[in-house]
């Protein structure tokens, strides 16, 4: 298995739409033609896995979190990580998160990372728990926004729970 770890190209935007396409998941051009752009700024690293030459998922780095409590501590945040279905469970995600927590350790002592809270983010959950991530202790959240009892949600992706681990 040759699996490789590297930064997004300008021309990787249409394969990565192509290939989550191709199981069923709209994921726009337009969306990293902008990860690219923004990683040309220095505002968020965009991390490709290959496998034998075909891309096979990725994960971002954002360098100034959007979640405050993240963003007050300087802590960088992993975010949007995904591999595509028929190559989980080979370690690929592993190898995308070995090295964006690399990475983040010559910046911060701490990386942070929320994760959904619906069945479909299971093997993200145990991956990250396994990984030594916990629970930042500010239960769960939504656009930065924490909820508090009494609050009505619809639930969907962006309904997460913050995780940190120490470097």
């Amino acid at each position: 298995m040759s699996l490789i770890i590297r930064p997004i190209t300008k021309a990787d935007a249409e394969p990565i739409s192509e290939a989550f396409k191709a199981q069923g998941w709209y994921k726009p051009v337009a969306q990293y033609q902008q990860y690219y752009e923004l990683q040309e700024a220095g505002a968020r690293d965009v991390l490709i896995a290959e496998l034998e030459g075909e891309f096979v998922g990725y994960l971002t780095i954002l360098w100034q979190s959007a979640y405050l409590p993240f963003l007050k501590e300087e802590i960088p945040e992993v975010v949007d990580f995904n591999v595509l279905m028929k190559h989980q469970r080979k370690g690929i995600g592993t190898a995308l998160m070995d090295e964006a927590e690399k990475r983040i350790s010559k910046v911060s002592s701490y990386a942070g990372i929320g994760v959904g809270l619906m069945k479909d983010y299971g093997a993200a959950q145990i991956l990250y728990v396994k990984r030594g991530y916990v629970p930042d202790g500010r239960g769960i959240h939504r656009d930065s926004r924490a909820l508090t009892y009494g609050d009505q949600v619809v639930v969907g992706d962006d309904l997460v729970l913050s995780l940190v681990k120490k470097l």
